[in-house]
C-alpha cells in the first residue's frame, strides 16, 4: 500500500494548460475514482501519476518520496489500460508472468505469483489459452492479472471497463470491488461512467477542464454537491434544473418565481438573504418527487421509460420547462396527459449565477 500527494500539479502542452493546480491526497488503501466529461484532464492525470507525461509544475510524492522524475518503472506502480494489450503469440500464463521474466524474477517465484493471481481473478482453467480465445471480460480479467503478480504500491485503471458490454461492466465491477477488499492496495481509477464511480469508490474527485471541482465520498457527492456542475454529473438520471428569480424574502424562505413554469412561484426555505431579482437554479432530482409534497408544478407527460419497478416520466410544460419525474405508478400514466409533480421544498438546492451552491 502507498500514500499519493498531489501538489499544485500543473499539466501543459505548449501553450495550453490541461491540468491547473491540482492538489489531492490518495491515502493507503483507498479507492480514489476521477470523474468527469470528457477532455476534462481525469487520464492525463493518471498517466502525471504513471510518469507517461512529464510534470511541467508542481510536486508528486508517493509515500513521502518525490517521484517527478523518477522511472515509470520504478515508481511502483502498475497500470491497467482500457485496451487490454495482451501479446497474441503468448498463453495467459505467458502474458502475466511476461513482467516478472523481464525483471530476473527466479522460475519459482514467477509461477507462485501467476498462480495466486489466476486464482484471484477465476483464471485457473485459461492458463494456457491464447488471448484470440478468450471473451472479452476474461481478456480484461487476465490484463488486470498481468498488474496483480507485479505487486505494486499502486494500480492506476484508465477505463478499463469501457470497451467491456453492459452485463460484462457490472460483472467486472463486483469482481474489481472484491479484489480490492482482498489486495487493499491504493488504486486510482479513470471513468467517465458516473455509475460506475458511485460503486466502486471511497472517495470520487470530480474534474472539469483540468481543474477538480469537488472530492468527497460518492454519497457526499449525491447528497451535498458544492456547485451546479457536480449536482449535474452525479446521479442517474441526472438532477433537474429550474432557472428562477428571487421574488421576495421571509422567515419562510426565499420565494422564487420560475419563469419555465408560466411564472410558478415555490418557497424555498433558505435563511441566508439574497437580494431580490437574483437569478438563481433549482435543482431537484427525479426520485425526490413524491405522492405527497407542499409543493408541485403541472406538466404534460411526453414520454414513459418503464423499467418495471419503477418509471421515468419525461415531462413538460407549455412555457418550455422540462422534468423528469421517477414514479413507481408509471403502470397507470400514458403520454400526452397531465401531471401534476409533487415535491417537498426542503428536499430542492439552489444554486446562484455563479453555479455555486445557496442552499
Amino acid at each position: 500500500m502507498a500514500k499519493v500527494n498531489l501538489t499544485g500539479i500543473y499539466k501543459s502542452f505548449g501553450k495550453i494548460e490541461i491540468i491547473k493546480d491540482v492538489d489531492l491526497e490518495v491515502n493507503d488503501g483507498e479507492f480514489v475514482v476521477f470523474v468527469g466529461p470528457s477532455g476534462c484532464g481525469k487520464s492525463t492525470l493518471l498517466r502525471l501519476i504513471s510518469g507517461l507525461e512529464e510534470i511541467s509544475a508542481g510536486e508528486l510524492t508517493i509515500d513521502g518520496v518525490r517521484m517527478n522524475d523518477v522511472d515509470p518503472s520504478q515508481r511502483g506502480i502498475a497500470m491497467v489500460f482500457q485496451t487490454y494489450a495482451l501479446y497474441p503469440h503468448m498463453t495467459v500464463q505467458e502474458n502475466m508472468a511476461f513482467a516478472l521474466k523481464h525483471a530476473g524474477l527466479p522460475k519459482a517465484e514467477i509461477e507462485k505469483k501467476v498462480t495466486q493471481a489466476a486464482t484471484a481473478l477465476e483464471l485457473g482453467p485459461l492458463l494456457k489459452r491464447k488471448p484470440k480465445a478468450l471473451s472479452g471480460g476474461q481478456r480484461q480479467r487476465v490484463a488486470i492479472g498481468r498488474a496483480i503478480v507485479r505487486d505494486p504500491k499502486v494500480f492506476l485503471f484508465d477505463e478499463p471497463l469501457s470497451n467491456l458490454d453492459a452485463e460484462l461492466r457490472v460483472q467486472m465491477r463486483i469482481e474489481i470491488a472484491r479484489l480490492h477488499r482482498e489486495l487493499q492496495t491504493t488504486t486510482i481509477y479513470v471513468t467517465h461512467d458516473q455509475v460506475e464511480a458511485m460503486t466502486l469508490a471511497d472517495k470520487i474527485v470530480v474534474l472539469r477542464a483540468g481543474k477538480i471541482e469537488q472530492v468527497g465520498s460518492p454519497l457526499e457527492l449525491y447528497d451535498d454537491p458544492a456547485n451546479l456542475f457536480v449536482a449535474g454529473f452525479i446521479g442517474s438520471p441526472r438532477m433537474n434544473f429550474i432557472a428562477g428569480e428571487i421574488i421576495a424574502q421571509s422567515e419562510h424562505g426565499a420565494l422564487v418565481s420560475l419563469p419555465e413554469f408560466a411564472g410558478a412561484r415555490i418557497t424555498v426555505p433558505i435563511k441566508t438573504r439574497i437580494a431580490e431579482g437574483s437569478r438563481v437554479k433549482i435543482g431537484i432530482r427525479p426520485k425526490q418527487f413524491a405522492d405527497e409534497g407542499d409543493a408541485s408544478l403541472t406538466l404534460t407527460i411526453d414520454m414513459l421509460e418503464q423499467l418495471g419497478s419503477e418509471t421515468f416520466a419525461y415531462a413538460r410544460n407549455p412555457a418550455g420547462g422540462s422534468l423528469i419525474i421517477e414514479t413507481r405508478h408509471g403502470r397507470d400514466l400514458l403520454p400526452n396527459t397531465q401531471y401534476t409533480a409533487r415535491f417537498f421544498s426542503h428536499a430542492l438546492l439552489m444554486f446562484g449565477d455563479d453555479e455555486q451552491r445557496i442552499y
